[in-house]
């Protein structure tokens, strides 16, 4: 497994992840801090369904982050729910292993 390298780690978001519904709502874990890179731009991707949407920002996380879809992020000073959360393991792309997070 090959780790997105430290350079690239160049931004920080804060994620409350998603662990249900409850009675009054989403309800959300902890927050946790992470080091990632962020693309705060409009992009067509693929969700964890196969459905085509635009995400406002995508952040590249390491492999193990825990960010649920629904999981609520604060990034450059904007809180939003994640759409999709994608593993992007090495399987075909010379890429380092990595979590592709989209935002609404």
């Amino acid at each position: 497994m090959a780790a997105i390298p430290a350079w690239l780690l160049r931004h920080t978001v804060t994620i409350e992840p998603h662990e249900g519904e409850g009675p009054f709502g989403p309800e959300y874990g902890d927050a946790i801090t992470v080091k990632c890179f962020v693309d705060d731009k409009l992009q067509k991707i693929l969700d964890n369904t196969g459905e085509e949407i635009v995400a406002r920002t995508v952040i590249y996380m390491p492999l193990l982050t825990t960010c649920p879809v629904g999981s609520r992020v604060t990034v450059n000073g904007r809180q939003a729910q994640v759409l999709a959360a994608l593993r992007r393991d090495g399987a075909g792309l010379p890429t380092p292993d990595h979590l592709e997070v989209a935002l609404q």
